[in-house]
């Protein structure tokens, strides 16, 4: 045999890997409405730029007749290329190859191409279609799990890590995604759940579809397990290429700043109609976003779950931004267990990977009821206060118009580290609303008052015309500026301009102890 026979037996055996599952798999996976492992990365990555990775490996077992059934590849397509020229690492999980489960050499890939990313501070990205762990290999395949999960919590906040749920994700095989930065999922076609159907009709008697179950609708509303939800997998990856725009490739760098025109004017009339000067009227605070950022550039994560806080990534004359903003669409705002917890995590993402973080506040504070309270509100409402007062990026907040007690403190003010708090001049910066502390300070005197109503309305307008305003905080120094609302986007333009080059350090430590 010469040398040409042994090439030729090379790309024998690289078809038969690239072959995966055999065709006839393959065309159950398009019956199904999905792409194969190599498809997904074809329309992900530039063209061409696909360089494969431990093509050959297969596993090593041979209970249970896996002697048989050395799939090629052992499950998982691994490798490395480019999206819109920038670096990216990955995995692509091939169903056809039994089944996409999880073995001892299937997570030994996995883990590689993981370690490479990082070492070359890469962003990550993982497109999973998994049965989950391949019961034939026993604990092996735990074991190739916890290498997979020890690499997702350690590299966490070291590179940003996507994952793209494109079938199936069950048992230890959903606890992956969860740690990494952003989950999307394929509607009809996606599923998570640690227990099947099958298994919970068995424990608890419950009947449930795996759809309703663990599906997109549910991961991204009820749960928020996922961030994204897209109507078909070329949308899922199209995401994916347009949430790594906003980002950095790791920890060391800063977002690339794009051009912008500058053409556009920045003050902004239409802003004091948006936003209704009766604090108990709602609005929309996306059509605030809209007036404040550059036009067409917000991308709103977690769309679906906690409405009443907003949250996402867009640009400000072409500089990437995170936004949190209440919502007074959605129980007024207020803050509550699952908005607390959809915002903290953000914050702490643009704080890994020097995002800027602007807050627009208009909250009445943390949502009341027995079912918040014993649901442990407080555990989760200081998550927001910990994720800001640990963050060291630039923190500027907007109050457009109602601050209130705990939660004004905890959606960064100057207490907490804020850098730059503007209010708008119909701002009521107080403990709570004048209403409620009309009721309480001055309860005696309406009490014996022949006209309590009257004597009620006169305190109220007494408590709002000392405290509620944004003058009294301003003249404490707690807000930097009272500003036009109309000049809301110069402001921010200025500000993020200003704070470009902030360097601010925390007390050394191993880490902190968020309150989880």
């Amino acid at each position: 045999m010469d040398i040409y026979e042994k090439i030729n037996e090379l790309y024998d055996k690289r078809r038969q890997v690239e072959l995966g599952g055999g065709d006839e798999r393959i065309q159950k996976q398009h019956e199904k409405g999905k792409m194969t492992a190599r498809e997904r990365i074809d329309y992900l990555l530039d063209e061409g730029s696909f360089v494969e990775l431990n093509p050959f490996i297969e596993t090593r077992a041979t209970d249970f007749g896996m002697e048989k059934h050395k799939g090629k590849g052992e499950g998982v397509v691994t490798g490395f290329g480019k999206i819109n020229g920038r670096p990216v690492y990955l995995f692509a999980q091939d169903f056809t190859v039994l089944g996409g489960a999880l073995g001892e050499m299937h997570g030994k890939k996995i883990a590689a191409v993981m370690d490479l990313a990082a070492k070359n501070g890469v962003p990550f990205i993982g497109l999973n279609d998994s049965g989950g762990a391949r019961i034939q290999e026993g604990v092996s395949s735990l074991d190739g799990y916890g290498h997979v999960f020890y690499r997702n919590s350690i590299y966490s906040g070291v590179i940003p890590q996507i994952s793209v749920i494109m079938g199936p994700s069950a048992g230890g095989a959903v606890y992956s995604p969860a740690i990494t930065d952003f989950v999307i999922m394929v509607e009809k076609t996606s599923q998570m759940f640690i227990t099947g159907p099958k298994v919970i009709e068995t424990v608890t008697g419950e009947n449930i579809s795996a759809e309703d179950l663990g599906g997109a609708h549910i991961h991204n509303s009820k749960s928020g397990n996922a961030h994204f939800r897209a109507e078909n997998e070329e949308k899922a990856l199209d995401l994916v290429k347009k949430l790594l725009d906003y980002l950095p490739q790791n920890f060391r760098e800063r977002p690339e700043v794009k051009n912008s025109t500058g053409n556009e004017d920045d003050y902004r009339p239409d802003l004091t109609d948006i936003v209704p000067f009766d604090g108990v009227r709602p609005y929309d605070v996306k059509m605030v976003i809209e007036q404040i950022v550059d036009a067409g550039t917000f991308l709103e994560i977690h769309e679906h779950f906690a409405k009443n806080i907003v949250v996402g990534f867009a640009r400000v004359k072409g500089r990437t931004v995170g936004l949190v903003c209440n919502q007074p669409k959605y129980l007024a705002g207020g803050l509550d267990i699952d908005s607390s917890d959809k915002a903290s995590r953000f914050i702490r993402f643009c704080d890994a990977f020097n995002i800027p973080i602007i807050t627009f506040e208009d909250v009445t504070g943390f949502f009341p009821g027995v079912k918040q309270e014993h649901g442990g509100i407080i555990r989760h409402g200081a998550k927001i206060l910990y994720a800001y007062s640990e963050a060291t990026v630039p923190k500027i907040t907007v109050i457009m118009r109602k601050a209130y007690g705990g939660a004004y403190v905890a959606l960064n003010s100057k207490s907490i580290g804020a850098d730059i708090v503007y209010a708008w001049p119909n701002a009521e910066i107080a403990v709570m609303g004048p209403e409620g502390a009309a009721n309480i300070i001055f309860a005696k005197e309406i009490a014996e008052s022949d006209q309590p109503e009257k004597v009620r309305q006169e305190k109220i307008a007494t408590y709002r015309q000392k405290f509620a305003n944004p003058y009294v905080a301003a003249s404490l120094g707690m807000v930097d500026d009272v500003i036009d609302p109309r000049e809301t986007r110069i402001k921010l333009c200025q500000a993020l301009e200003m704070l470009e080059n902030k360097e601010e350090m925390r007390p050394e430590k191993k880490h902190g102890n968020i309150p989880l």
